[in-house]
């Protein structure tokens, strides 16, 4: 655990600090400095190519971690990781061309019911190769063990960069419209950046020869295309449906906001997983399943117990955290918050389940459950965005989220005779349910800002002193005892 813990140490520093830069950005700046329509129609977009990212780059980002660790000569490492540049192409060239021939009738349909889109949809495109190169290049980074300097570019330089343009929209120095080629630019940038920094770390000779285990490869990509495009969906189809069902891009904004502020809860997953990830794969091609239990169970917990915390610094201070941003409309989202942070707070104690899944021989069923749960996420959007709005897209999420979990579990469970959870599982949960009922009642007549600086004071000190008493995370006891006996 060490490698793990040190640079998940680091990526969650990068993310919590690109999560505050973004959070003054999504909650403020956005909401401030950006009409409403625009601010939907640039989560609309990044969203779209987030579903398109995957088919794109022909899932290569995923096949490079399970297979490179398979390979031990410089020459046939060169060959696989040219073979993983060009291997998109066998999806992106055909793309292009349908793209071009049918551009007015995919602009007309997906702006429908907000013409505002159908000018800029040719940039979904555009994004989704920046995008899917750039998870390429990270990949290339990760399976070195260098996990770090990808996060900082992909949590805080985009969204500095993002800072910067909306300030430069308030002065007046970019329009609405400009600020969205601006963002691309941006993409585009972060790309070429994770490219110089892949290549000074590893670079490759130049070897145009299909590695012996091409079908094997081809195989797999052809699977993950398939799964993750259906876990795409499941993350940003509700962002994409609700301009589809409703009138007026602006409640995609109001939807996005609140899903942001919930997805804080998944900072831990982010960070660990990054470096987690590849051990995972490595220690799956070598058949050390003793190693992968550990790694389970230990990243489920520890991420439970994170996650945990900064689940009740959310929804306990949600209320006075909208009236900061003083704008109404937006705090419509406050039961989305707690419904997306649920559903987050669930994928952290599944721990390092779709990393098993997806580097194990059994990646093919990840497929069919993610293509169940996209089918279903779609049919549940449909359905509950109608009734409810915003708050049936979350709703929809949070159904598919918990059932699919569960059934991960419990496949893992019967086919590797592994699984997470253990009596700590449930009394860390019992722990935040008991904080969360407790400070539901809190009511003190003080402004927002010292409200959440009190709340925050007194949930942390309570929870990590339950989290200690228990001795529910060796790793963080022992962090803590060194902590105290250097002021004693």
């Amino acid at each position: 655990m060490g490698i793990v813990y040190k640079q998940s140490l680091k990526n969650t520093i990068f993310l919590l600090l690109g999560f505050f830069i973004g959070g003054i950005n999504t909650l403020f700046l956005y909401t401030n400095f950006l009409e409403d329509a625009y601010y939907g129609l640039i989560t609309f977009l990044l969203s779209t190519a987030a579903i398109l990212l995957p088919l794109v780059v022909f899932g290569m980002q995923n096949t490079v971690v399970k297979f490179y660790s398979n390979y031990k000569t410089k020459k046939d490492k060169d060959e696989f990781l040219i073979i993983s540049l060009l291997f998109p192409l066998i999806v992106i060239v055909p793309l292009a061309i349908i793209a071009i021939l049918f551009y007015e009738h995919i602009s007309n349909y997906i702006s429908r019911e907000n013409p505002l889109i159908k000018n800029y949809t040719y940039l979904i495109f555009l994004i989704a190769l920046f995008m899917g190169y750039f998870e390429l290049f990270y990949a290339w980074s990760k399976v070195k063990m260098q996990s770090v300097f990808g996060n900082f570019i992909k949590e805080v330089f985009q969204r500095f960069c993002t800072t910067f343009l909306l300030i430069a929209v308030y002065f007046n120095w970019l329009t609405n419209e400009t600020f969205i080629y601006a963002i691309v630019i941006v993409y585009g940038l972060r790309m070429l950046i994770m490219l110089v920094y892949a290549l000074s770390i590893y670079t490759p000779k130049l070897r145009f020869k299909l590695p012996q285990n091409f079908k094997e490869i081809f195989k797999y990509s052809f699977y993950i295309i398939l799964s993750t495009s259906a876990g795409g969906i499941l993350l940003e189809i509700d962002k994409f449906m609700i301009p589809q069902i409703e009138v007026g891009l602006e409640k995609v904004a109001f939807y996005a906001v609140g899903v942001y502020i919930a997805t804080v809860v998944g900072i831990p997953a982010r960070a660990m997983l990054q470096i987690a990830t590849p051990i995972t794969a490595k220690e799956l091609n070598i058949n050390n399943l003793n190693k992968v239990e550990k790694l389970y169970k230990s990243s489920s917990l520890n991420l439970l117990i994170t996650g945990g915390l900064l689940f009740l610094l959310i929804n306990l201070n949600v209320v006075d955290l909208y009236k900061i941003i003083d704008k109404p409309e937006y705090a419509t989202a406050i039961h989305i918050v707690l419904m997306i942070s649920i559903a987050k707070l669930v994928e952290l104690l599944l721990g390092t389940n779709a990393a098993i899944l997806t580097n194990s021989k059994y990646y093919k069923v990840y497929f069919y459950f993610s293509l169940t749960m996209a089918l279903s996420v779609y049919f549940l959007n449909d359905w509950l965005i109608t009734l409810y709005g915003g708050n049936g897209a979350a709703l929809a999420t949070l159904i598919v989220v918990v059932i699919y979990g569960a059934v991960k579990l419990i496949y893992v469970n019967y086919k590797l005779k592994m699984h997470p959870i253990t009596k700590k599982t449930f009394i860390i949960l019992g722990i935040i349910a008991f904080i969360y009922v407790l400070f539901s009642f809190w009511k003190v007549d003080l402004h927002p800002i010292f409200n959440i600086i009190f709340k925050t004071l007194f949930i942390s000190l309570i929870y990590i002193n339950l989290v200690y008493k228990f001795k529910l995370s060796v790793v963080m006891n022992n962090k803590l005892d060194k902590l105290l006996n250097r002021k004693n």
